[in-house]
Order: C-alpha cells, then sequence, then structure tokens
C-alpha cells in the first residue's frame, strides 16, 4: 500500500510537470507570435488550451481522490496541497496564454507601436518567472523560487510604466486609442502572469520548507523575514 501511495504521488509531480512544459510551450508561442504578428502560432496557443485543461480536470481529481482514500501526512499532505494550488496556477497562466494570443490579430497592424513600448521587456521576464517557478518545483529548489519573488517587483514596476505611457499616446493620437488599449490590457495579462509565477513560487517554498510565504517575506539563506 506504502509503495503503491509513493507511486501514485509521484505520478502526480510527473503530469504537474508535463502540464507546466505544455502551459510554458503555450506561453512562449503566445507572446512569440504577438510580438511577431503571427495569427497562425497565436491560434495554435488557443488550441492547445483544450490539452491544458485536460490535464487540469485530471490532476485535480487524482489530488481529492488520494486525499479521500489515503489521508496522508506531513511532507505528502503538503504535496498534495501543493500540487492543488499549482495546478490552479498553471490552469489560469495558460488561460493568459490564450489572452495573449487573443490581441495578435487586432494589433497585427501596429507592430510599429508595440515594439516601441517595453512590453516585450515584461513578457520576458515574466516568461522567465514562469519557467523559473516550475524548475523551482522540479528541482525541490527554493533559491531558484525566490528569484521569481524577487522579479515579480520589477513586472509590477514595468506595469506601471506601461500604463503612463500608453496614456500620453491615447492623449496625443486619438487614432490611437484602440491598439493602445488593447495594450494596456496586454499589460495587466502580463502583470498577473506574474503573479501567478509567483504564486507558483511560494507553493514551493511550502512544500519544501514547510513555511508560508506571501508578499515575498522569504529569505532562501535564512528563512522567513
Amino acid at each position: 500500500m506504502v509503495r503503491h501511495f509513493e507511486q501514485e504521488l509521484e505520478t502526480l509531480k510527473i503530469r504537474l510537470i508535463q502540464m507546466g512544459s505544455l502551459v510554458d510551450e503555450q506561453l512562449d508561442a503566445a507572446c512569440r507570435a504577438l510580438f511577431d504578428g503571427d495569427l497562425e502560432l497565436a491560434l495554435r496557443v488557443i488550441q492547445l488550451d483544450a490539452e491544458v485543461d485536460a490535464f487540469d480536470t485530471q490532476i485535480d481529481d487524482e489530488c481529492q481522490r488520494i486525499l479521500a482514500i489515503v489521508q496522508p501526512v506531513a511532507a505528502d499532505l503538503r504535496l498534495l496541497m501543493a500540487a492543488l494550488k499549482i495546478n490552479s496556477q498553471l490552469e489560469r497562466i495558460g488561460d493568459i496564454a490564450v489572452n495573449i494570443a487573443e490581441r495578435v490579430r487586432p494589433l497585427a497592424g501596429y507592430q510599429e507601436l508595440l515594439h516601441s513600448t517595453r512590453l516585450q521587456e515584461m513578457s520576458q521576464i515574466a516568461c522567465i518567472m514562469v519557467r523559473d517557478c516550475l524548475d523551482s518545483f522540479i528541482h525541490s529548489d527554493p533559491a531558484t523560487a525566490t528569484r521569481v519573488l524577487e522579479s515579480d517587483d520589477v513586472v509590477d514596476s514595468l506595469d506601471r510604466h506601461m500604463f503612463r505611457y500608453l496614456v500620453e499616446i491615447m492623449r496625443s493620437e486619438h487614432r490611437m486609442i484602440e491598439p493602445a488599449s488593447h495594450m494596456m490590457i496586454l499589460s495587466r495579462h502580463l502583470e498577473r502572469l506574474a503573479d501567478h509565477a509567483t504564486n507558483v513560487a511560494e507553493d514551493v517554498v511550502f512544500l519544501v520548507e514547510a513555511k508560508m510565504v506571501k508578499h515575498h517575506a522569504y529569505d532562501a539563506g535564512g528563512g522567513t523575514r
């Protein structure tokens, strides 16, 4: 029974990693589609969402079944709790990838304006955060998770910058109101993307260190601050 339970936990972790890899692929494709104006790639991102949703349902069902039947304690219970939360965050990251892909068509004719903003820089940082939070889970690495927490403030700052920059564009050129509005929404999506990566990183710290982390109150070298 114990051996079977351990195998189930390992299978659960593998499924989470597979889901994370798929979401990372989806997000990378969405950002490339946006900045290249690639409508075909954007459609591929949207199509991948069904696979992400399938993982979400399967992982959620498995966690609930194990909790109901085995009633795990200590580290095993933390893994199940973290898995449920990380699963939810990954599903939302997939949704954001779709939201980004859906902005490709309305912005396809405004590539010059798009590249004049700091959206690409913002997307690169947010994507690295997602990759790092997944790596921290795979390798049980709170130091990498901490790096994600620290990057969140950078994305928040860029989001505020984007809002001010785009408002000025809309004031000076009324014909840019519609594309700038799409970019403002994109900025908010990227800010939320960073938040979800941060939430996963916090869950990794909980899983590995058995410490609840909120509002970046964690130092990998010395624990909570």
